[in-house]
């Protein structure tokens, strides 16, 4: 009987040390005697990132977390052996029961797998592994249908752009397709350079040639014979897998000169990316491709007419490719079942933050903020009450508790000041301060703004000031109705989209955490504790039970106190960096306002 151990090689995994671990079961199952011939395979990320690294056993579908080099020998003689499960190993369901099989794991089991259905389970490079998943089937198809044909599925699917704009793919194809100038080129967006995001970079890293299909049967739809993969410098283990996928792909007759052997071809190349921001704007990242500066330019045209060069270009992001295989498979009709009336199929979120279980997750549009944070992702770290969530990446909004029922998808989003983005969700409990929060976004936004446009460089420039004047204790109740305004000006008169996104964290949170700001500049306090200027603290001595943890925890040493006695801090050496807060266990820890200076 075969068995394969599929180890876990996404960046995180690798940072846990999982090479070691798929070294270690290389080394243990090349010796004789074993009573089943095994296989390992590294694999691109699992999902549950904070676990990792992750080890899945086929076909028992047995999974292991947190696995390290020396459980390899254990899981061998136990697992590969004789098909019985190490406990200790388990992930736990809701009720503290071990569960051996992936789907029984409540962080999966929800989840439904249409981008990444192949990420965590083939070699990500390997042509055979995708072609064993049904891979290069839907492009086989696509060569003996007209563009027409192809469109027509890609538009009943219903797909929106995955890159966060949510155009339909299929009406951005089809007005490439309408025009006769060539070449053409098809240009995939993988620069993801949201905060917490890592979506577009596990397919790449996991699944590759998902990617490079989807490409191809757009190539095929518009008349296109050149493509690229715009993709950021920090991912390079993403650009090694693509790279190789391409090589792969091009030695096996799949793309090139004649693909599958017809009289199509298509030539696609990897560009990697400088690290910029903007250059996630569709004309920007084209610019730089062509390699010029990465800034916007006004779409009166659009790239879809003049692009690349002046020449029809279809540009979608990782996700978006990713799924049109499937499209093609399945049918556009099929696939429209999933999702919403107006955000069909399923969407990808690195759900990060104060959540109890971290990582990838893909639900069908429409699932609620409740359904991802909570039934996927376990609730808050230590029980604590949810506070808002941000959606988007750092143009996205913050959505309050009381908004936590309404269904993920595009249009939804929109209408509460929130974006769907590329699907980077961050979770915050009562301890995160929503000023700081829209000050941090609006600092990361004024420094990758390309300064091209006015509106932008200055107006950020701007609205960083009076937030950092808030978050010191120096700002001022007319400040909060400057905010508004000229968040407004930034979105009606910004070139592109970062400048014209920029003010959905200032302004949800002055809409859904108003009082946050007025007791930061009424009260000079940060209910939070977050903003030091703002912030004290202090030990109610009927809660202090004397553990000392506090005290430990105090990076100044400011805390002092004998054993099971009341600790004191010492508000001249605190720093107010909420260490101790951190620590104590017992609620003993208060948090109060100071005047800032």
């Amino acid at each position: 009987m075969n068995k394969t151990v599929l180890v876990c090689c996404g960046t995180g995994c690798l940072a846990n040390g999982s090479a070691k671990v798929a070294e270690a079961f290389r080394t243990l199952l090349a010796g004789t005697g074993h009573q089943v011939e095994c296989f390992v395979k590294e694999t691109g990320c699992q999902g549950f990132c904070e676990n990792g690294p992750m080890v899945r056993i086929l076909p028992d579908d047995i999974t292991y977390y947190k696995v390290k080099p020396a459980d390899a020998a254990e899981i061998v003689a136990q697992t590969v052996e004789q098909g019985l499960p190490v406990t200790r190993l388990l992930a736990k369901n809701d009720a503290g029961q071990p569960v051996t099989r992936r789907e029984d794991n409540p962080f999966f089991a929800p989840q439904v797998k249409v981008a990444l259905r192949n990420v965590g389970i083939i070699s990500p490079a390997s042509v055979e592994d995708y072609v064993n998943r049904g891979g290069y089937s839907a492009l086989k198809k696509a060569l003996t249908m007209t563009p027409d044909e192809i469109i027509t599925q890609v538009e009943l699917s219903g797909l929106r752009g995955r890159g966060g704009a949510g155009f339909p793919t299929g009406r951005k194809w089809r007005t490439a397709a309408g025009y006769d100038n060539f070449p053409k080129y098809v240009v995939c967006n993988g620069d993801e350079g949201d905060p917490g995001a890592f979506m577009d970079g596990s397919i790449l890293e996991g699944d590759p040639h998902s990617v490079l299909e989807g490409m191809a049967i757009c190539a095929l739809a518009i008349g296109a014979e050149t493509g690229f993969l715009y993709i950021r410098d920090e991912y390079a283990l993403a650009v090694a897998h693509i790279r190789e996928a391409i090589a792969n792909a091009e030695a096996a007759g799949i793309l090139g000169d004649h693909i599958l052997g017809s009289d199509k071809k298509l030539k696609l190349s990897v560009v990697r990316g400088g690290g910029a921001f903007v250059c996630g704007e569709s004309t920007a990242l084209m610019a730089s491709v062509a390699g010029r500066v990465g800034e916007p330019r006004a779409k009166y045209i659009r790239s879809v007419q003049r692009g690349l060069w002046d020449q029809p270009t279809v540009l979608n992001n990782v996700e978006t490719f990713a799924n049109i295989s499937v499209i093609l498979d399945r049918g556009g009709a099929e696939f429209a079942k999933l999702g919403t009336e107006g955000s069909k199929g399923t969407k990808v979120f690195s759900m990060v933050g104060k959540v109890k279980r971290t990582g990838l997750v893909e639900v069908p549009m429409g699932a609620t903020l409740r359904h991802l944070i909570f039934d996927i992702g376990g609730g808050i770290q230590g029980d604590r009450p949810f506070k808002a969530v941000q959606t988007g990446g750092p143009s996205g909004g913050c959505i309050p508790e009381e908004l936590l029922d309404l269904p993920v998808d595009f249009d939804t989003l929109k209408s509460h000041g929130a974006m769907m983005g590329s699907g980077g969700m961050i979770v915050m409990d009562d301890r995160s301060c929503m000023v700081e929060v829209a000050r941090y976004y609006v600092k990361f936004l004024s420094e990758e703004s390309c300064g091209k446009c006015t509106p932008c460089r200055e107006g950020l420039r701007h609205i960083l000031t009076i937030l950092t004047d808030i978050c010191q204790g120096k700002g001022q109740l007319s400040d909060l109705d400057l905010l508004e305004e000229l968040c407004h000006t930034l979105a009606d008169s910004s070139l592109c989209a970062l400048g014209k996104s920029a003010p959905n964290p200032v302004l949800t949170t002055l809409k859904y955490f108003r009082q946050e700001y007025e007791a930061h500049i009424l009260e000079h306090r940060c209910p939070a504790g977050v903003c030091t200027a703002l912030t004290s603290f202090a030990i109610d001595p009927d809660k202090c039970v004397g553990c000392g943890a506090c005290s430990r925890a105090c990076p100044a040493g400011a805390i002092s106190g004998g054993v099971k006695e009341p600790h004191v801090i010492d508000p001249a050496r605190c720093i107010a960096c909420g260490s101790c807060r951190e620590a104590c266990k017992f609620g003993a820890v208060e948090t109060k306002g100071k005047v800032a200076g």
